[in-house]
């Protein structure tokens, strides 16, 4: 049996058999195909390589970036230049809402809106004015009256001193030491002179501040209708009736707080005022102002303030006459409650105390003491845009909501009941009267 022998040469040998003046041959194309070579910009393949050449757009957008940055600085530092003017201008606004009800009622008598303006402005300066004269009165002379006082006070703390820690002290002792410190006191006093250029610098700003509010809050009142009429003509018509909605929205809840706060706060300083008088306090007429203001435009705390300073001046004068003082605060504060305050607040707007109270210190917290004394108007405005534009819904009975709620039905009942009964009496029977009329009306429709 043949066998073939296949014969393989190796590289080396077959080099070896090409003749020297033959062409070489190609090398065999690769079968793996690998990566493409990476491609150059049209801009680099005329040189040759890579180079330094900047985008064209990259000029621009960094150009165009610097500007935008400088427009934001720009505008931040406007903003901060002029947030004391949008300030007083919020508080403008508010304050006209608070007063247009009553010139808008001037105007529908025939009175031209200047005029009435100008009225307006005077009630409200004297009314801030007497609220302050009266309690400077009162603070002046009880600053008089310890000033008179002080040396025996001072005789009284010394004696009182020597008995409780067994000391020897004496009036000539303490005015050595007052000498012998003498420089301390000059360097106090120095520092209290320049005090006094702060704040009457502080004093002077704060005036211009009040004349601008006043004069913006003047121009909003008296000019409210044009103004309103500016605005809605940068509206579409279709947005237009929902901006006087929501205006004549902010004027009825804020002037209606506002009024009614104002009113309890004359029916009250006037109940104070005579129950001060029997007693014979000192400055009844200043402490009685002090406890309308501070018991119906303070939120919360404003009832425990305002009774609180009535009682300890009456503390000087006899402790008899503070236990009276606090009697009377505490039963005319029910009958404000449940007699005055629903009657009152029924036809206007009335704000919880927990809102009320949330509502100032968010206030003070943006706007320090100016965003306190909007801020419950702000309140009565966003709860009528919440009763106006959210929708509610029924809720169903369900004991895990109405717990104690039978209960709290009849301590209400019963304090309406109690509520009736007052009214009666105040009434003189009218009540008894109107039924026993009712009564015979029905027998002789019957006959």
């Amino acid at each position: 049996m043949g066998q073939t022998v296949r014969v393989v040469s190796s590289p080396e040998s077959q080099k070896s058999d090409t003749p020297p003046d033959a062409p070489a041959t190609p090398p065999p194309p690769r079968t793996d195909a690998g990566p493409p070579p990476p491609s150059r910009p049209e801009g680099l393949r005329a040189s040759g390589g890579w180079s330094g050449a900047m985008p064209r757009w990259l000029p621009r957008a960094m150009v165009l970036a610097l500007v935008l940055l400088g427009l934001f600085k720009l505008a931040d530092w406007a903003f901060h230049q002029l947030i004391d003017l949008f300030v007083m201008l919020l508080v403008s606004f508010f304050l006209s809402l608070a007063l247009e009800p009553a010139v808008d009622r001037m105007a529908a008598r025939g009175i031209r809106r200047g005029l009435g303006t100008f009225l307006v402005f005077v009630a409200v300066v004297v009314a801030i004015v007497g609220f302050l004269t009266a309690l400077g009165t009162l603070l002046v002379d009880q600053v008089a009256k310890i000033a008179g006082d002080l040396p025996h006070l001072v005789d009284n703390l010394i004696h009182w001193i020597n008995r409780t820690f067994h000391q020897n002290l004496s009036l000539d002792e303490l005015r050595q030491r007052l000498l012998k410190d003498s420089g301390s006191i000059e360097t106090y006093a120095q520092q209290a002179a320049d005090n006094i250029w702060g704040v009457s610098s502080t004093l002077i700003g704060g005036l211009f501040k009040a004349f601008t509010v006043g004069l913006f809050t003047f121009y909003f009142t008296a000019e409210g209708p044009r103004v309103r009429r500016t605005v809605c003509s940068l509206l579409p018509p279709a947005i237009q009736g929902e901006v006087l909605r929501a205006w004549e929205i902010a004027l009825a809840k804020t002037g209606g707080y506002l009024y009614s706060r104002a009113l309890l706060a004359v029916v009250s300083a006037a109940a104070h005022w005579i129950m001060f008088a029997v007693l014979d306090l000192p400055y009844a007429a200043a402490l009685a102002v002090w406890v309308g203001v501070m018991s119906q435009f303070v939120p919360t705390i404003g009832t425990y303030l305002a009774g609180a300073l009535p009682v300890l001046v009456a503390l000087t004068v006899q402790p008899v006459d503070a236990l009276w003082v606090l009697v009377f605060v505490v039963v005319y504060q029910q009958i404000e409650n449940y007699l005055l305050h629903p009657r009152i607040t029924a036809r206007t707007v009335d704000v919880h105390p927990a809102v009320a109270f949330g509502s100032v210190i968010a206030g003070a917290a943006l706007l320090g003491a100016v965003g306190a004394l909007i801020a419950i108007p702000a309140a009565a405005t966003l709860q009528g845009f919440v009763g106006t534009y959210v929708r509610r819904y029924e809720v169903a009975t369900d004991p895990r909501i109405d717990r104690g709620e039978q209960r709290r039905a009849a301590r209400w009942e019963r304090r309406r009941q109690t509520a009736r009964r007052l009214r009666s009496m105040v009434g003189g029977g009218s009540d008894r009267d109107e039924s026993a009329g009712g009564g015979r009306d029905g027998g002789n429709g019957k006959g």
